[in-house]
């Protein structure tokens, strides 16, 4: 049986994208609200080449990626990651808290099924989105549940992938930082990127207790996306640019740090790994 991903540091073979021909910012956030707020026009054809140096840079680097066919008025399409998560076994489809997002569903799960991906569990209850999602190890999975995610869509999935021998364990957070996925980031074998002043200090032990190098950053800088990187595996991530100082301490870390710009798509509420749902990972 083919084995899809079942961690979060392997060699990264193949990822879905969305490209970002109808992405257009909506008031769903804190990040985009201050924009839309401030009267800022957005630059969309920007938006369009910065996502096209995304896919190359994946492909420079051995990454093999599918796109979907993006869909007009699916404006938040281009954050491929949350539609659902990938397993060894196949894909868990999630379901969106927001309703401009829910259409999104059907077209992920029609691209899957094309791809060969099996699916083998869904959210039939409550949200369930996969920005929350993070492996500690192979079958021990975290998952926020701050605002995308709630109790109800936790225990859905939970209950399903418990009949698949995973331990999954909850991660409450203030709901102003929606998803895990910018609050922790296993970047490779032995590192994670991590704000410990925003998680309960027994989600912070266990990766203490398992030896993990932690590159700690601020609430700060969690809002300006520093944890939402793509890990590559083979010592490699790709992150933003504009993300100075954590790509220095990956750096010091031993890690090879590609830098790309996402400096006008970030106004809308998302990074890296928000745009980045991974399909195959070399299994360890």
């Amino acid at each position: 049986m083919a084995t899809f991903v079942n961690n979060a540091y392997g060699k990264l073979k193949k990822v879905l994208l969305c490209p970002a021909d109808y992405y257009r910012i909506e008031p769903i956030n804190g990040i985009s609200r201050k924009w839309m707020e401030q009267g800022y026009e957005m630059d969309y054809e920007l938006c369009k080449k910065q996502h096209k140096a995304l896919i190359q840079s994946y492909e420079d680097n051995g990454v093999e990626v599918e796109l979907i066919d993006p869909k007009e008025g699916l404006t938040y399409q281009i954050f491929a990651r949350d539609f659902g998560i990938c397993l060894k076994e196949g894909y868990v489809l999630g379901h969106f808290k927001e309703p401009v997002r829910q259409p999104e569903t059907a077209l992920y799960e029609k691209k899957l099924k094309e791809l060969g991906v099996p699916c083998i569990a869904r959210c039939t209850a409550g949200c369930f989105e996969g920005g929350d999602f993070c492996f500690l190890d192979e079958n021990t999975l975290l998952m926020g549940v701050i605002d995308r995610t709630d109790p109800a869509g936790f225990d859905s999935v939970k209950a399903q992938l418990s009949d698949l021998g995973y331990e999954m364990t909850p991660i409450y957070v203030d709901r102003k930082y929606l998803h895990i996925d910018i609050i922790i980031n296993i970047i490779a074998k032995d590192t994670v990127i991590i704000c410990p002043d925003l998680l309960p200090d027994g989600i912070v032990q266990r990766f203490k207790r398992r030896n993990f190098k932690m590159i700690e950053i601020t609430k700060e800088e969690v809002l300006a996306y520093a944890a939402n990187i793509q890990g590559l595996g083979d010592g490699k991530v790709i992150s933003a640019n504009t993300n100075t100082k954590t790509n220095q301490r990956m750096r010091e870390f031993g890690l090879e740090v590609i830098e790309v710009d996402i400096s006008e798509i970030v106004k809308g509420g998302g990074g890296i790994h928000c745009m980045t749902f991974p399909l195959i990972r070399e299994a360890e």
